[in-house]
């Protein structure tokens, strides 16, 4: 049903999930960050809608009488924002798709976690849960997709050029792919995207549990988690950042800080993956931490483009965020997951893509340069040396993604990807 509304749609990859689901499930939830574009989204698949964050008498009607009354129009029926009566309505919804035995009644979207969280209830059958996140840059128009990622791992190796530079690039990180921003001014983007974070600081982080936290704290660490994006956080190193005039600030208020923010969706955590080696060494399990776009460590520092483009050891950083931003949108359709590798002998591979089916892909970050091309791909081939394949199967592909210029398969096997060639 794509298509539908005043607006125009600009088709998103998660379209073709989300259709498929509801033809499988009897209800979707679709969680992302507020302002990813869900809602709109989910306007294109459903024939009746209810929206709880500005429709108070149906909230009400939710909470006191009987959902019933509120969640009976036609199906597939959108509920916005569930989570604000997650309980009661999970439940009716729950038992409506039990009652009616058929597919595709209910899509549920919501920009929380609930606080006792109630998709944990049982609900396995009858739900699908998928996420979404702001716009990767082929849905934002600015990538061509002549390099699939579904194309890579299937063995292909494409060749094409793309017309993004690492100034453009800087530019689309301070933006963002937040669907509202993409026709303003890049000034204006930031400032978005800065109001964003403040909102989150003194409003959105204390009524997601009720729970009253301090927005001066919540930004000094929302600060200390930008300038360390893409690494792996260490809580006291961030409870030392984030200390101030207050004094001292407890590491289990650090964790419930944290916890919040993934709660919100602002944060997502990069899982190490867990594979097998030839060698004696040892694998790190410790995650990596992601803004859920880069344009909000960029707003969180107060970095533009042009200060990006000076201290391009911090743009690198931004840019592996993008790619993972990137990479998880294109890998959604394929039931694939993105990790990344470190071992006990300092080998770090920055984007592994592994599918359900049991392959795989390895992949290095970097913005560009001959060099560090030449030790990313070195790097690659070594650590395509250490996996057991005997045990997990040859990576389908060895690939560097980069932040502009060509893209074509080296000598040595490594395919080069540039961002503005990436998609789906």
């Amino acid at each position: 049903m794509p298509g539908r509304g005043a607006r125009a749609y600009r088709p998103r990859v998660l379209d073709v999930v989300v259709q498929q689901r509801l033809q499988s499930s009897g209800a979707v939830l679709l969680e992302g960050p507020k302002a990813c574009g869900k809602t709109f989204t989910a306007e294109q698949f459903t024939a009746s809608q209810v929206y709880l964050d500005t429709d108070t008498a149906a909230l009400d009607a939710i909470r006191i009488v009987d959902p019933g009354l509120v969640l009976n129009g036609d199906p597939p029926q959108l509920v916005d924002e569930w989570q604000l009566e997650a309980t009661r309505i999970w439940n009716y919804v729950r038992s409506e798709v039990n009652r009616r035995a058929e597919p595709g009644q209910f899509v549920l979207t919501g920009s929380a976690v609930p606080e006792n969280d109630a998709r944990r209830h049982t609900g396995a059958g009858r739900f699908a849960r998928l996420t979404m996140r702001p716009m990767s840059l082929f849905e934002s128009g600015e990538s061509t997709g002549a390099m699939s990622l579904a194309a890579l791992l299937a063995g292909e190796r494409p060749a094409t050029a793309t017309s993004l530079s690492v100034s453009d690039v800087a530019g689309l990180i301070v933006r963002g792919g937040w669907p509202l921003n993409l026709t303003l001014p890049v000034d204006a983007a930031a400032q978005s995207n800065a109001d964003y974070l403040r909102s989150i600081a003194e409003v959105d982080i204390s009524r997601i549990d009720g729970v009253r936290r301090n927005p001066a704290l919540v930004q000094r660490l929302i600060q200390a988690l930008a300038r360390n994006v893409a690494m792996e956080q260490k809580v006291a190193r961030l409870a030392a950042e984030v200390e101030g005039e207050e004094g001292t600030i407890a590491r289990t208020t650090v964790y419930s800080f944290l916890d919040a923010l993934r709660r919100l969706m602002v944060l997502e955590e990069q899982p190490p993956w867990s594979t097998h080696l030839r060698s004696r060494a040892t694998l790190r399990q410790a995650p990596r931490t992601h803004f859920i776009d880069p344009s909000l460590a960029a707003a969180a520092v107060a970095a533009g483009p042009k200060r990006l483009l000076a201290d391009l050891n911090y743009l690198g950083l931004l840019f592996e965020s993008l790619v993972i931003r990137d990479c998880r949108v294109y890998a959604t359709p394929l039931d694939a997951s993105i990790h990344h590798y470190r071992d006990s002998d300092g080998l770090e591979v920055d984007v592994i893509v592994h599918a359900r089916d049991g392959g795989w892909g390895a992949f290095e970050v970097k913005l560009g340069g001959e060099q560090a091309i030449d030790q990313a791909a070195a790097g690659l081939l070594k650590f395509a040396g250490k996996v057991d394949t005997s045990k997990v199967g040859e990576p389908a592909v060895l690939g560097i993604i980069t932040a502009s210029g060509y893209g074509y398969t080296r000598p040595d096997g490594v395919i080069i990807v540039p961002i503005g060639a990436l998609g789906p």
